[in-house]
């Protein structure tokens, strides 16, 4: 859901890159960048 979101958003701020970050706890994290092409 959080991919498919910052995907709409991209489309509809006419954006070229995202990034999703999720906090998994104790100390633990992962992000991504997406590139709308």
């Amino acid at each position: 859901r959080l991919v498919v979101t910052l995907l709409n958003e991209l489309e509809r701020r006419d954006g070229h890159y995202g990034l999703a970050t999720m906090c998994i706890g104790v100390g633990q994290g992962i992000a991504t960048i997406i590139e709308r092409l």
